[in-house]
């Protein structure tokens, strides 16, 4: 399960959504990950472009491997602006039992943020700023490139 939203995450409503995957799944582990955006460097929130297509190529390789190890995943992630202290990025790495789902919970986190087609802004005096320093190069995307 692999969502967009314009602006800041409902994230009760997405909590929710990944409890019951669990429940329907009968998996014990709903391991959840959300990622806040944080007040630093005058900023006022942050705003993101995505290019989808290669997002949805990334979520299913990443599906498909954790599924091997009967480990489904969800995640969810705004486009535009989201505002300091607003929560931009979700994700549930759910699992029969907590082992399997916490092996690749940072793997998968560390791997979104280096690989995942997305690019963030600073919202700083009504301006949008590309974060170039806190950026990744995606690799083998040409045009796409940081």
């Amino acid at each position: 399960m692999l969502e967009i939203f314009k602006g800041a995450l409902p994230t009760l409503e997405i909590y929710e959504k990944y409890e019951k995957l669990a429940q329907e799944k009968n998996c014990g582990a709903c391991c959840v990950f959300c990622g806040v955006v944080r007040k630093e460097n005058d900023i006022s929130g942050l705003s993101f472009d995505i290019y989808e297509p290669l997002l949805k190529k990334w979520f299913i390789n990443w599906s498909k491997k954790l599924e091997q190890e009967k480990i489904f995943l969800a995640m969810a992630h705004s486009v535009g602006d989201v505002l300091v202290s607003q929560s931009s990025f979700m994700c549930a790495l759910i699992s029969p039992q907590r082992k399997a789902a916490l092996k690749y919970y940072d793997e998968f986190v560390e791997d979104f943020k280096h690989h995942a087609p997305i690019w963030k802004y600073d919202l700083k005096n009504s301006e949008r700023i590309y974060a170039k320093e806190r950026s990744f190069l995606l690799p083998e995307s040409g045009l796409f490139a940081k």
